[in-house]
């Protein structure tokens, strides 16, 4: 059975961190149409790890290959669990002929912490996001795993994550679970100060 969420709802549940919730639900990345499909199958368990999950998916196709780059593909298969603000392809296409030089040899160091700029150690679910936004008066600070902060604030019904260059980037989809954490669909690339 195949269960259809309007994205409407998804983003004023979005995502942010401070705090590790429990995983209870999978949702699959947006498709075309604008919605999130989830079958019953994928709200049981996880296909893979965050990094399975990702390369299964052709929207992240630049996203797994600026992590294989970065050589950070044994970490984020590893146990985690870790919460990652993932960019789509359309995020990374936003930064033209930038990409192309972060994947380069000599730009491993800077393209390790853009990345590790987009994990937080543990699981957040996008409930928890919004739960802590609220707590902490409109806008909450998560600290990534490379030492800087993203700060999570609504904007209508959508969390924006703002970073420490005052960058913005609105979540597209939540709670896309994988064995090892969860993923976030943001749709601008992040980074960090520096």
């Amino acid at each position: 059975m195949r269960i259809t969420k309007s994205l409407a709802i998804v983003p004023a549940l979005a995502l942010t961190l401070t705090a590790c919730g429990e995983a209870t639900e999978a949702e699959a990345p947006v498709d075309g149409e604008g919605t999130e499909e989830v079958t019953d199958e994928g709200a049981e368990q996880a296909t893979g790890n965050i990094v399975e999950v990702a390369s299964a998916n052709s929207d992240f196709s630049t996203l797994v290959t600026a992590v294989a780059a970065a050589d950070l593909v044994e970490t984020l298969s590893g146990d985690g669990p870790f919460t990652v603000f993932a960019p789509n392809d359309a995020a990374f296409a936003k930064l033209g002929d930038a990409l192309a030089e972060l994947t380069k040899p000599e730009a491993k160091d800077t393209l390790t912490g853009i990345l590790t700029y987009h994990v937080v150690s543990g699981e957040v679910k996008a409930a928890d996001v919004l739960k802590l936004i609220e707590e902490n008066g409109g806008k909450a600070e998560i600290t990534t795993v490379n030492g800087g902060i993203l700060t999570a604030s609504l904007d209508g019904e959508n969390v924006v994550l703002t970073d420490a260059n005052g960058g913005t980037s609105t979540i597209l989809a939540t709670d896309v679970a994988a064995t090892n954490g969860v993923i976030h669909v943001i749709d601008t690339v992040v980074t960090p100060a520096g």
